[in-house]
């Protein structure tokens, strides 16, 4: 009698028993390697430098690879016109499989962004694709600056205003004064 054969019948039948265990994610077939992950971030970081958009910029913060500062500028034609925002990107071990924690660290008032710079993006959470890259990141969060998902706003005031573009923008100005020290 074969034993593993036995052991795996017996593991198939646990699994059509339960079927929480069915259920389970599927462990990720590779191991993360850094050096590999690093190696990406190397190349998006040329890919960005030669890239050519208007208003994003990222390099890495220093000698860590794994931690970055972007700055994106206020879309033409939007309330943030003419502004420049801050953001730090951190990147986990096993990127791209996992999105960037992102924030802005200058003071945005956005609906999409809370007062500690968390932004709320599908793309930084549910929606992730292993084929984003950081010009991707930047791009769509400058992108949400001219179009706010008022459905799911971080800041509901935001949200509210954001209907009455002038008095929204009287807001932001004044928020933006009194955050600049973040």
């Amino acid at each position: 009698m074969n034993m593993n054969g036995g052991v795996d019948a017996i593991a198939q039948q646990q699994a059509t028993n339960n079927p929480a265990s069915s259920k389970q994610s599927k462990p990720n077939l590779q191991p993360v390697d850094s050096h590999s992950v690093a190696r990406r971030l190397q190349s998006e970081l040329m890919a960005l430098m030669t890239c050519g958009d208007p208003g994003i910029s990222a390099f890495p913060d220093g000698d860590n690879i794994f931690t970055w500062i972007g700055t994106i500028k206020g879309g033409e034609a939007t309330v943030y016109e003419g502004l420049s925002f801050k953001l730090s990107l951190r990147f986990p071990t096993d990127y791209p499989f996992k999105p960037p924690l992102v924030k802005f660290e200058t003071s945005c008032f956005h609906p999409n962004v809370d007062q500690h710079g968390n932004i709320c993006l599908d793309i930084l959470q549910d929606k992730w694709s292993s084929a984003y890259d950081v010009r991707t990141v930047l791009l769509s969060i400058q992108s949400l600056l001219g179009e706010p998902n008022n459905n799911s706003p971080l800041n509901s005031y935001a949200a509210t205003l954001w209907p009455n573009q002038e008095e929204y923008k009287k807001v932001m100005i004044k928020q933006s004064r009194e955050g600049s020290g973040r």
